[in-house]
């Protein structure tokens, strides 16, 4: 079962500026902050989504075809974190609207302030 998905960072308090001001467009809201670390879930529940300072020590890296995907519940909503992703310092990687990989699908895709590639989707039932 997973439990969770991280993103590392190189600037804590630039990529919670980001996240604070782009995951609540679907829900999300920051649970947890700590020195190295923040985490993000729905209100209530344990957090899913996380951005760390590499314990290591070393620069935070993001992956050659590596994404995390946010599923939500309707196609302004795709639209929505997209946009708020862009004014936020995010990068665009695909604009929202219709993909070919199934009917009705509706996605868009960007890059926080560390390269990390976020995809956001609706797919309807």
């Amino acid at each position: 079962m997973l439990s969770g998905i991280c993103f590392g960072t190189n600037d804590l308090e630039r990529a919670i500026a980001f996240y604070d001001a782009v995951l609540p467009t679907i829900g999300f809201t920051r649970t947890v902050r700590g020195d190295v670390e923040a985490g993000y879930g729905k209100e209530g529940d344990v957090p899913v989504f996380w951005i760390v300072k590499p314990f290591n020590e070393e620069p935070a890296t993001y992956g050659n075809g590596t994404q995390v995907m946010f599923r939500v519940e309707d196609q302004a909503l795709v639209d929505t974190f997209y946009h708020e992703a862009l004014k936020h310092g995010g990068v665009d990687e695909g604009p929202p609207g219709p993909r070919s990989y199934s009917e009705g699908y509706y996605g868009a895709y960007c890059r926080d302030i560390d390269g990390n590639k976020i995809h956001v989707q609706f797919l309807p039932v």
